[in-house]
């Protein structure tokens, strides 16, 4: 660290040690510390630590230092989050500024974890190792992520700018509605989308560019930054994304922003010239018995899918994890959007120890629904996403349902769609139900979201079900699904009307 990011974090230390004397508000202590990475818990008795993970990418030496800052602090309350990266829990205000220190100099940059920054470059999880993949565009997102990390000392943006690849039409980072968002083609080139986003008044994001060669990416991830600046609104919060631009420029849009890239090139000195990532490690097949063990495009390698409840993992199950690959040439980890961890080069022996080593992941399609912290965390929320999955979960178990019969939920506690409620075959967001004129829990519900490219649509929203009652419908549901032979994807296709007469009885 240099000594400017060292008197920062002294300022850091300052001003949390005042809010947790009570001189400084939550709204002041949170518009300094988001840009940290840190923001209070609920109740503002603890705080939480964002890391930065581009592409959600970890070696075993970072897993290794992540571990042991953690054991060092006594955290042992992680969440994989749907930004690819880890979000560290109820950790005490005297130690907040120490943490960040020891994860900075152990490569985890927490700077810009949030407030009005550039967040965590996003990437497909699998990228490099996933067969049928258009090429791996993880090198670009690396060059990106160093890119927008230079940027943060110098620019002061409207609100968060979040940028990703995806190597396929899987989409799994959601690149076709991001504020920046590169698609990779099966030519070896991009096309560029940007100022989409979930949440609030979701958009799609504008299609700008079509056949961009790689070497182009950082003159628009400028042009991106140059454009916020200009036309984001900087009076009024709530519209200072960039989705809220496609209104305010109208038909103009693309050719605004054609003007900030045209300055971005002429300026030049940002071409992204990249080196191949290759996996040289040499593979051998293995029986495939599990869900959870995909085979990757290289020969005899494996990654094996491990999804945490409700993205929730403690210290014990990473010393674990990490005892199991720790002498695995080769192995690395990336973390999902859905908040599954990805074990990636595997061979077909290291792939089955793997497997016996995350014995804890979910096992089926609902066990590995997607759920933000929820309201007795985040200062946020509305209702407890982690409480209403951890009760559904709980509750469906008994009926011993296929795996397939009841979808992946994706709930937030909030409309922010930190749990990407919106893209969810069936989503869950907090919100209030109104019964005999009397407020109770409740979180609205969609259904039929997707985040396919080709397919991209927001789900429908139907109404709101009182939070005691969605466990009884998921139940309900489960029965119908296997009832009628058919997975859940079919089932809400071909019986969609006996979907909405489910959903009618609880909302």
């Amino acid at each position: 660290m240099d000594e400017h990011l060292k008197k920062q974090i002294e300022e850091f230390r300052e001003k949390t040690e005042k809010f947790s004397k009570g001189e400084i508000n939550v709204a002041e202590y949170k518009s300094f510390s988001g840009k940290f990475g840190s923001y209070a818990q609920r109740g503002a008795k603890t705080g939480m630590l964002r890391l930065r993970l581009a592409g959600g990418q970890l070696s075993k030496e970072n897993f290794k230092s992540l571990i042991d800052l953690c054991e060092k602090y006594d955290i042992n309350h992680i969440h994989c989050t749907t930004c690819q990266t880890f979000q560290l829990h109820d950790l005490p205000f005297n130690i907040i500024a120490d943490v960040i220190t020891d994860a900075i100099e152990n490569g985890f940059y927490c700077i810009g974890g949030g407030g009005d920054f550039p967040r965590n470059v996003m990437v497909s999880p699998l990228s490099g190792v996933e067969k049928d993949e258009n090429f791996d565009v993880f090198p670009y997102a690396q060059k990106a992520a160093d890119y927008l990390i230079s940027q943060i000392e110098t620019v002061k943006m409207p609100r968060k700018l979040k940028v990703c690849f995806s190597n396929s039409p899987a989409n799994a980072v959601h690149a076709t509605f991001r504020d920046l968002g590169f698609v990779s083609r099966p030519d070896g080139k991009f096309d560029v989308y940007c100022a989409g986003g979930m949440g609030a008044n979701p958009r799609m994001g504008v299609k700008i560019a079509e056949k961009t060669d790689g070497t182009q990416v950082l003159y628009y991830v400028k042009a991106m930054i140059s454009f916020f600046c200009k036309y984001g609104n900087y009076e009024v919060r709530s519209k200072a994304r960039t989705r809220y631009i496609q209104e305010e420029l109208g038909d103009e849009f693309t050719e605004k922003f054609n003007i900030e890239l045209h300055k971005a090139l002429d300026e030049g000195g940002l071409d992204c010239n990249i080196t191949e990532n290759k996996v040289t490690k040499i593979g051998c097949k293995a029986e495939i018995n599990s869900r959870r063990i995909i085979e990757q495009k290289q020969k005899g390698l494996y990654a094996v899918k491990f999804h945490p409840i409700g993205g929730i993992l403690n210290v014990n199950i990473l010393k674990d994890l990490f005892d199991t690959i720790r002498d695995m040439p080769d192995v690395s980890l990336r973390i999902s959007p859905d908040e599954t961890i990805y074990i990636i080069n595997c061979d077909g022996m290291e792939a089955q120890e793997v497997l016996k080593a995350t014995e804890c992941s979910a096992k089926t399609d609902i066990e590995e629904s997607v759920a933000c912290i929820g309201a007795s965390i985040c200062q946020q929320g509305l209702r407890d996403s982690q409480e209403l999955l951890k009760q559904i979960i709980e509750k469906v178990k008994p009926f011993n349902f296929p795996a397939d019969a009841l979808p992946v939920l994706h709930i937030s506690g909030c409309r922010s769609s930190c749990g990407t409620h919106q893209i969810g075959k069936i989503g869950f967001h907090g919100k209030v139900k109104m019964i005999d004129k009397k407020p109770l829990p409740g979180f609205a519900v969609s259904i039929s979201g997707n985040d396919e490219q080709g397919n991209e649509n927001f789900g429908e929203e139907l109404g709101v079900m009182a939070s005691d009652d969605i466990p009884e419908f998921v139940i309900e549901l489960g029965k119908a699904v296997t009832e009628s032979g058919m997975d859940y994807e079919k089932f809400a296709s071909e019986k969609e009307s006996v979907l909405r007469e489910i959903i009618n009885k609880y909302v």
